[in-house]
């Protein structure tokens, strides 16, 4: 054993449950934390999360250093940093799986280069309730259904040891290894786009506790039903936290277990931590999937290439209130409500016929919550192509969704201020109004807002027949 531990840091910005700090810091006096930033990573792919990081990041050096750990910040590839670690070094390494084909590759790279090397190094469980290859079929092949794969998992889940991590020791002396550190300010955004985000968010691990706290006090109960309402504070806004693993999964599991009366609601969510599963278990075991269709017919859909109807679409300019709210919503908050994703998912892919790969890029570089197989599973799944997917013939009528699930107009009025003074009865359909009371209301639709890019019941016909020229072929 050595004398000196490090702990390579990613997606667990977390002092609570963190199995490889835990570990550390139960067996060595000197342990450095160590967070690699690939800078090609992010740019212009992940620019809102390079705020969410740096943010995140800040607020985890501060809490490692209440422990006598230093958290280091170093610019490089990943692989690059690690691999100038040598046997005199006397360095031992620790670190948390990410459960992305990608990341696993690295890990195998690098388990072959420590034990090579005769470093000491040890990989423990990372944020998933299961490792995915722990859940499949009796003939041992991965599940493409939801419901059989998470009635297997739950199970397998609750069958399974507690895994009990130690919680972290406080050092006496704080160490540090690394001279070419980078000030955690670099990452932030050079745009100014980042700026609004504060008003929404406070990155960190005790902000993580206070909203599983409020979930399960305040919203599971109700979650089954208000998780579809965009206009009520009714879902749990964890995600973003999830993703950078300031919460562990296993913990908002427990949480959740501790309700008393185990309503539809928290039916509902424990299924969302079931999807989640659902999707690492995918990606890993259909990897095809990350940069094209897995249901292979849609390799021939007569996609649309409209660079105006695209930036329309980004822009929350398409004419049709609730796709314009959401878009709006996520450019200003870095996250959008469940329902309205399928809902502006579904104009794109469908009213727009854009190819779902320009919505996940967009996702990607927009949300705070954006993680490779939730995002890429979700749009495959809207679009038709994916794994249990919804049918491609599902066409959500932005109208009348809008109309069922903001009735009042409180989330497109909150996200689209110009329509503020449209009456209720108009204002998922505000083209309908009579020029007179547009006037009246000085919201000139064409004007003050655009009139609908596409109609509805055009667009889902060819929609329909794109689809249908599939079976010709």
């Amino acid at each position: 054993m050595t004398i000196k531990a490090l702990v390579w840091i990613r997606d667990d910005l977390r002092i609570e449950y963190n199995s490889a700090l835990s570990f550390a810091t139960n067996n060595f006096e000197q342990v450095t934390a160590l967070y690699i930033y690939d800078k090609e990573k992010f740019d212009n792919k992940r620019e809102a999360q390079k705020w969410w990081l740096s943010k995140s990041l800040e607020s985890f050096k501060n809490d490692l250093f209440k422990f006598n750990i230093n958290l280091e910040l170093v610019q490089d590839k990943e692989l690059d940093t690690l691999t100038k670690i040598k046997s005199k070094d006397e360095i031992s390494v620790y670190w948390n799986k990410i459960y992305e084909p990608s990341e696993l590759k690295k890990d195998e790279y690098l388990i072959k280069y420590f034990q090579n090397n005769k470093i000491n190094f040890r990989i423990f469980k990372g944020n998933n309730l299961l490792e995915f290859q722990k859940v499949v079929k009796n003939d041992g092949t991965p599940f493409k259904v939801f419901t059989p794969f998470w009635k297997n998992a739950e199970q397998k889940y609750l069958d399974q040891v507690p895994r009990n991590v130690s919680k972290i020791r406080k050092l006496n002396k704080v160490y540090k290894l690394f001279n070419n550190q980078i000030n955690i300010k670099q990452i932030l955004p050079e745009k100014k786009w980042h700026k609004k985000f504060e008003n929404y968010w406070n990155p960190s691990e005790s902000e993580a506790k206070k909203y599983v706290i409020d979930m399960i006090k305040n919203k599971i109960q109700s979650y089954g039903v208000n998780r579809d309402y965009p206009g009520i504070n009714g879902t749990s806004k964890i995600s973003p936290f999830l993703r950078h693993g300031q919460i562990n999964v296993e913990n908002l599991w427990k949480s959740c277990q501790k309700v008393k009366v185990k309503s539809d609601g928290f039916r509902k969510y424990i299924n969302e931590l079931g999807w989640r599963e659902f999707s690492h278990s995918l990606i890993n075991n259909f990897p095809e999937m990350l940069k094209g269709n897995l249901r292979k017919e849609f390799d021939k859909f007569p996609w649309v290439n409209n660079k105006v109807f695209l930036s329309a679409w980004k822009e929350g300019q398409t004419g049709y209130p609730i796709v314009d709210a959401g878009m709006r919503e996520l450019y200003e908050t870095g996250w959008m409500h469940n329902r309205i994703r399928m809902v502006v998912g579904s104009f794109l892919v469908k009213h727009l016929r854009i190819n779902w790969k320009e919505g996940e890029k967009y996702f990607r570089n927009c949300l705070f919550d954006f993680n490779e197989a939730n995002n890429v599973a979700q749009w495959q799944w809207v679009a038709g192509c994916g794994a249990d997917a919804a049918p491609y013939f599902r066409i959500f009528n932005p109208i009348l969704q809008g109309e069922k699930f903001d009735k009042e107009g409180l989330y497109v009025k909150k996200w689209v201020p110009e329509l503020s003074k449209v009456p209720n009865k108009f204002i998922h359909k505000p083209w309908e109004m009579e020029l007179k009371h547009q006037e009246a209301i000085k919201t000139i639709i064409g004007k003050d807002y655009p009139k609908p890019i596409v109609i509805h019941e055009k667009a889902r016909a060819s929609a329909l027949e794109a689809f249908q020229s599939l079976k010709k072929k």
